[in-house]
């Protein structure tokens, strides 16, 4: 029900660019990411809180995709049953 919808992924020296679509009731609207191996090495996302996703942006970065995961899952924003951070982790559980 609130998943995300993967749009392209590509992997170009050893980077994977990943973009996913998020489930329509937050305020973001796509997530772009970039991998490689198991370690973040960016994301954005595209509109929602533009402090709060830049912060949650940055904070991810050079982290183990399972952490973050593990950190973010099943945060909800105001009874919405899922949030940004909760979009981002379900599009990490893609990869």
């Amino acid at each position: 029900m609130y998943d995300v919808t993967l749009i392209s992924d590509s992997t170009s020296g050893g980077i994977r660019s990943t973009s996913f679509a998020t489930c329509g009731v937050t305020c973001s609207t796509h997530i772009n990411l970039e991998t490689e191996g198991d370690t973040i090495r960016r994301v954005q996302i595209v509109k929602g809180c533009d402090g709060n996703t830049k912060g949650l942006a940055r904070l991810c970065e050079g982290r183990k995709v399972q952490e973050v995961i593990d950190l973010l899952s099943g945060i909800d924003c105001k009874g919405r049953g899922t949030s940004c951070p909760d979009q981002l982790a379900r599009a990490l559980k893609q990869l």
